[in-house]
């Protein structure tokens, strides 16, 4: 993981690893927007401490502002920060933004929780072993391959599972979330415990929800959650 990327620690701990999205998030875009603004604000001028302040609770309280500015200090300058778009979903919101240095500029996609705090991020287009298992799984879901999806659980959870079951599943969220369009990224959240966590932003017609895809140690996976409709 890159930059802040190690700052997300772990929000498994602090609460039950698939959390549920039941609600479209009250954050209205233009506190999703200042919030954003805030933290890229502080990615620019390197302010560990206010950086640390606007971190999800379960992962401010995971590491260190000294840490923080460690990781800061390293970072080539930033000259500029852009907020390019921001899309509500299910009890989170991701933003697109957009940073510039001397080597150009570098878009990065931040997900918040309902209060506006940061509870995940990365430089768009880098892709991680958990994050491709993460991305294919859904993409599997979204082609239809119910039997490839189902490839990817863990032994236990295909004994709960018959691919008529995640077709069952992926088809009731699409009809309430108005359509699938596309799968735009994902986010690793925690990594190297017995649960890890990624984030994958998929776009539907009516809104763009976070897809909590929960792994195994071994990296397969053993839980999905997006909004009680995923049942």
């Amino acid at each position: 993981m890159n930059l802040l990327a190690g700052l997300l620690a772990t929000i498994v701990a602090a609460a039950p690893v698939a959390a549920q999205q039941t609600n479209k998030t009250d954050l209205t875009p233009a506190q999703s927007t200042a919030a954003t603004e805030l933290l890229l604000q502080a990615l620019k001028e390197r302010q560990a401490a206010v950086i640390h302040s606007n971190l999800a609770e379960s992962v401010r309280s995971s590491i260190d502002v000294a840490t923080i500015q460690k990781r800061l200090d390293s970072r080539r300058a930033i000259l500029s920060t852009k907020v390019i778009g921001v899309t509500p979903g299910y009890r989170t919101t991701t933003v697109d933004a957009v940073v510039s240095t001397a080597d150009g500029e570098k878009p990065i996609l931040l997900m918040l929780d309902d209060d506006g705090k940061l509870l995940a991020w990365k430089w768009a287009g880098q892709i991680e072993g958990l994050e491709a298992t993460a991305l294919d799984f859904v993409k599997d879901l979204a082609a239809g391959r119910w039997v490839v999806a189902r490839s990817k659980l863990s032994l236990d959870m295909q004994s709960e599972l018959a691919p008529g079951d995640l077709e069952r599943k992926w088809t009731k969220l699409q009809k309430v979330s108005g359509g699938f369009r596309q799968v735009k990224d994902a986010v690793i959240a925690n990594q190297g415990g017995e649960q890890q966590l990624v984030l994958v932003a998929v776009e539907f017609v009516n809104t763009t929800s976070n897809l909590f895809v929960i792994f195994d140690g071994s990296g397969r996976i053993i839980n999905v959650d997006i909004s009680e409709e995923f049942v």
